[in-house]
């Protein structure tokens, strides 16, 4: 792949989706797009990215290139700890603020196969009450159509459920079939999926989210394509919400829009938030 097909692709990339595509990153292009190439029999990289320029229009080839180059890594209760504060420290809130309308809205952004939005709906059951009989809608999204189709038929190879999903939970909301496990239907009522594009207006209504997950996403993409995401998940998120960020990601200096909680790395509130929560100082 000569430069001059790396940077077609770079900026196609980074337009399509904030992903950040540096020079070392030539053998993941070459890797992950070789099935493309192959699919519309072009003569290599540099004749697929020929094909693009000649024909701008060509959605479905530009769309399966942002979905291939796009990052699919997530496990059961990934990272456990923000599940255990979800549980611990913020449902007894919520269960407080939402007594009178009974509805919790969580959001799980670029949920990959599923794993993340399911672990919140077997968190909320194993919860209990009093979320008993509450309107609990659960959402995941990602931008890869293939990765939604894959988590909305709710099947897991024992190698998936081996990462992080406890023998009990496994037990009590699976089924197994074969080789497949595949989440119980209870769970999957809790939970749909649909793709959308983190740089494109959310599938939500303004302040329709109580609870967002969208982690290990900015730390992929460039400053503004982050300022732009953060300026979409702020817009959907209820004055009384929260945003879990990955451990090593931050909200913070991109315009201003969250503030950091204290001794809770990853976790924020909106800055114009009216919340009896401790905030990190400077938060």
């Amino acid at each position: 792949m000569n430069r001059a097909a790396f940077d077609y692709f770079a900026d196609l990339l980074r337009r399509e989706s904030g992903l950040q595509m540096t020079p070392e990153k030539y053998y993941l292009l070459e890797t992950r797009l070789l099935h493309i190439v192959q699919q519309q029999g072009v003569a290599g990289i540099e004749g697929l990215a020929s094909l693009l320029r000649r024909d701008e229009g060509n959605r479905a080839v530009r769309q399966a290139v942002v979905e291939a180059m796009a990052t699919h890594e997530t496990s059961f209760f990934r990272d456990m700890t923000p599940f255990e504060r979800l549980r611990d420290v913020f449902l007894p809130m919520f269960a407080a603020a939402r007594a009178a309308d009974k509805t919790l809205r969580l959001w799980s952004a670029a949920c990959a196969s599923g794993q993340e939005a399911y672990s919140l709906a077997m968190l909320l059951r194993e919860y209990g009450a009093p979320f008993d009989g509450w309107d609990v809608r659960i959402t995941g999204t990602d931008i890869s159509h293939d990765i939604i189709a894959r988590a909305q038929g709710g099947a897991y190879s024992q190698f998936d459920v081996q990462r992080g999903l406890p023998a009990r939970l496994l037990v009590k909301y699976f089924m197994q079939d074969g080789e497949t496990w595949r989440i119980k239907d209870d769970i999957r009522r809790m939970v749909s999926f649909r793709q959308a594009n983190l740089l494109q207006p959310p599938p939500f209504a303004a302040g329709g989210v109580d609870i967002l997950f969208c982690r290990n996403v900015l730390m992929y993409l460039d400053m503004s394509s982050r300022v732009r995401v953060l300026q979409g998940l702020h817009g959907v998120m209820h004055p009384k919400s929260l945003l879990f960020l990955g451990a090593a990601e931050s909200a913070g200096g991109l315009g201003g829009m969250f503030a950091p909680l204290a001794s809770m790395p990853g976790v924020y509130v909106r800055n114009d938030a009216d919340i009896d929560l401790p905030r990190a100082p400077g938060g």
